[in-house]
């Protein structure tokens, strides 16, 4: 049973920065994607962040330029470095990965619990 677990969110002030940090309880040797995705207070989710499992990223246009997806094979990590955040990017964000964990296993997509990001003015 593969578990995210996710890490560093918190409370800052615009202008400032955070690292979210997920992460894989056992190895996915076959990746296809890893998502960042967050939720407002009535507002739907939507996706941050993507990076594929060739290394192509995409990023909301919300979040370009200030949002930087990157992953750590290695350690099965996911991170997402967010800078010169607003109070509009306030919201629960969590994790996704869709991935096997094995070579020729099924592809099957893995939740974190989310992680509170709370930007103040």
């Amino acid at each position: 049973q593969v578990q995210l677990v996710e890490s560093g969110g918190g409370l800052v002030q615009a202008g400032g920065s955070l690292r979210l940090s997920c992460a894989a309880s056992v190895r996915i040797e076959r990746i296809s994607s890893m998502v960042w995705y967050r939720q407002a207070p009535g507002k739907q989710r939507e996706s941050v962040a993507a990076i594929t499992g060739g290394g192509n990223t995409n990023y909301a246009d919300s979040v370009k330029g200030r949002f930087t997806i990157s992953r750590d094979n290695a350690k099965n990590t996911v991170y997402l470095q967010m800078n010169s955040l607003k109070p509009e990017d306030t919201a629960v964000y969590l994790c996704n990965i869709v991935g096997a964990t094995s070579t020729w296993g099924n592809l099957v997509a893995y939740w974190g619990q989310g992680t509170q990001v709370t930007v103040s003015s």
